[in-house]
């Protein structure tokens, strides 16, 4: 078997500043574009945690009777509302 003349790459010749786009922090977060909220009727909420468990982005927070939501975070995907098997939530328009 020959071996190569040169290697495949001189990784001395790549920059040190070298950064892909998707690695630079961006201050948006999901909960700045979202258009639908999930909102929690505590009476229903029987802490089943099958919300927690589907949410794309986990911002379901445990509180001490229900489960509620990191707006932050949340995206208003609807996940939550459509999984839920009481009925407990339900997704309201997000006003300016």
């Amino acid at each position: 078997m020959s071996q190569q003349s040169k290697p495949m790459f001189d990784a001395s010749t790549i920059p040190g500043d070298l950064c892909p786009i998707a690695a630079k922090l961006n201050p948006m977060l999901p909960g700045d574009w979202r258009s639908m909220r999930p909102v929690v009727n505590r009476d229903k909420c029987v802490k089943c945690a099958v919300c927690w468990l589907y949410c794309p982005v986990q911002c379901v927070v445990e509180k001490a009777a229900w489960f509620d939501f990191d707006l932050a975070t949340c995206k208003g995907c609807g996940i939550c509302m459509r999984e839920c098997p009481h009925g407990a939530i339900r997704m309201i328009e997000e006003v300016a």
